[in-house]
């Protein structure tokens, strides 16, 4: 058999399915999806591995149309839909005439991808968008199917609490499909004591702010895709005497960032200010336990050394690797213009001067700096003060279309519709409120041995997560009024158990919360939830869910339109 894939699903199925297991299957080759004819191979199987979109539909018409029929032995094909069929692209290929030439159509339930022991992603690019402007609801309901799933796995969960629209769709047809499946009451003891669904639009602000966790600066900076990121490749060149540096590797250098590594898990969700002495501590007790091999005097001795040096060799190249990273990341951190853009951003967080136009912004702008650096400020600034007099929009929205094109106005529209950069409607600003209730600003912030989720911002805590932790102590009734100040309606759902199956807590066990994110999640707001899962008087573990692991750069990415030029 060859599979030719989607391109976008290679990453995600990469963290559940290696080449060799595949190889193991039987797949010979493997082919990314284009247009023209597929590429020699001596196989009788073709599956296509695609997400139902129709300008995947074109491409495997093309492919299909293009085979030889001439030729002997001939191969069958085979499409399969990840995660669901979809009639409108099987009704696309039928009027192309090529439905026929597909011997299975099946569909790969593939909703939530396992990225690390405690977080799960739908990598669904498109979910903000399809649910805030196009009124596409399809990712709720993949995500109501992946949830139905985990349920069935690791048993019912009895409490459901949610926030916004997309989550109260979400829960309601959790529960309806639980109404039409009444096979899927199962006995498992559940694994979970609470669901929370939160809409990314109940808080749109955290995406926007940079994250200042290790992780999250990573990311910020490099972009980290299906737990792989790509890295200047001259800072991890080997450094041989005397051999200056005429042969510098020029592909960018690919690693995986997950907490399988001992080092990346103990740093990762750290405020980056806090990474340099654990590296620091890291590198002395390394070279300690090299230098214990001068002590080894006996047979036995040796022998222990040898066991542990595979050990040893990881830990001293992972030490190497964090450390290249680190440097690169401080060279950043360290620049005028990244502390002229934080400064900016944590003056709107902490609500001064949110309601006029900021001179930073207008000189970025001036300059040309990159657009999204300037649509996140503006955005921020807008969120910050529940939307902006329309005075200052109309003169941010002019010189952003006089600098950087016309074209952009569709983009602007977008986000207007999303609700990130808006006019102040109601003629107050609320943001103040929801700030201090929730101690949405911490000034004094402890980034080397935190005491609250604020570090992960230097100052600000994130909303959502601030949500989550008020939601396990003392409860949401305590902030009703702030609730009922953010978008979309909240409520509680509760399912029923089968007798026995009632969890009899005992002293001291934590409860688990699976938190749902509908619209993206940053690695900032994940840190903070592990953050929340180890303090020792917390009581709550968190296992997170997303639609999409997200920054607030892939984030505006996802709402620009791209309108291209007229072909005459």
């Amino acid at each position: 058999q060859a599979i030719v894939w989607d391109e976008y699903l290679t990453g995600p199925f990469g963290l559940i399915a290696q080449y060799s297991l595949l190889k193991e299957h039987e797949v010979e080759k493997m082919f990314t999806l284009k247009p023209g004819r597929l590429p020699q191979a001596d196989v009788k199987n073709i599956i296509f591995f695609v997400r139902p979109k129709l300008e995947l539909m074109d491409i495997i018409t093309d492919n299909v149309l293009r085979e030889d029929r001439g030729r002997s032995p001939q191969r069958d094909f085979h499409i399969l839909f990840v995660p669901r069929r979809s009639l409108l692209c099987e009704q696309w290929l039928k009027e192309q005439g090529v439905l026929g030439s597909f011997i299975h159509r099946e569909q790969y339930s593939l909703d939530l991808i396992p990225f690390d022991g405690d977080l799960l992603s739908m990598e669904s690019e498109s979910a903000f968008k399809e649910c805030y402007l196009e009124s596409d609801q399809t990712s709720l309901y993949h995500a109501a199917k992946g949830l139905m799933t985990l349920q069935a796995l690791y048993g019912t969960i009895p409490q459901i609490f949610g926030k916004g629209e997309c989550a109260r769709h979400v829960a309601n047809m959790m529960i309806r499909m639980k109404r039409e499946f009444p096979g899927s009451q199962n006995s498992i003891f559940p694994v979970f004591d609470t669901l929370l669904l939160l809409d990314r639009n109940v808080d749109l602000l955290t995406p926007l702010a940079t994250q200042l966790t290790y992780e999250g600066l990573i990311d910020e900076i490099y972009g980290i895709q299906n737990t792989y990121v790509k890295l200047p490749p001259e800072k991890f060149a080997p450094k041989k005497q005397g051999e200056g540096g005429k042969d510098l590797p020029t592909e960018p250098k690919k690693l995986q960032l997950n907490s399988a590594e001992e080092l990346y898990a103990e740093i990762r969700d750290k405020n980056f200010n806090a990474v340099g002495s654990v590296l620091s501590k890291k590198a002395k007790i390394i070279s300690a336990a090299f230098e214990e091999r001068h002590h080894a005097k006996t047979v036995g001795e040796i022998k222990q050394f040898v066991s542990q040096l595979p050990h040893m060799q990881a830990a001293r190249s992972s030490l190497a690797n964090h450390t290249s990273i680190a440097e690169l990341i401080k060279d950043i951190t360290t620049s005028e213009d990244f502390f002229d853009n934080l400064t900016v951003e944590q003056e709107f967080m902490s609500g001064i001067d949110t309601d006029k136009v900021n001179n930073y912004i207008e000189d970025c702008i001036a300059q040309k700096h990159p657009l999204i650096k300037i649509l996140r400020l503006v955005c921020l600034q807008s969120v910050c003060n529940s939307g902006l007099k329309q005075k200052v929009l109309d003169h941010y929205k002019r010189e952003i279309l006089q600098t950087y094109g016309y074209e952009h106005i569709l983009t602007l529209n977008n986000l207007e519709k999303a609700g990130l950069l808006k006019p102040q409607t109601s003629g107050r600003n609320n943001y103040p409120t929801i700030r201090k209730t929730l101690r949405l600003w911490m000034d004094d912030v402890n980034e080397q041995n935190p005491n609250d989720i604020s570090y992960v911002y230097s100052g600000y805590a994130p909303l959502s997560v601030r949500l989550a932790q008020l939601l396990a102590r003392p409860g949401w009734r305590s902030i009703e009024e702030v609730l009922k100040m953010l978008p979309g309606p909240h409520f509680e759902e509760r399912q029923q158990l089968p007798t026995g199956l009632q969890k009899k807590r005992q002293h001291g066990e934590n409860r688990v919360t699976l938190v749902f994110f509908l619209g993206g999640v940053t690695y900032a707001e994940i840190a903070a939830l592990r953050f929340l899962s180890q303090m020792e008087d917390g009581g709550t573990e968190y296992v997170i869910a997303t639609t999409k692991l997200i920054n607030g750069t892939s984030w505006i990415k996802s709402l620009m339109e791209k309108l291209e030029p007229a072909p005459f």
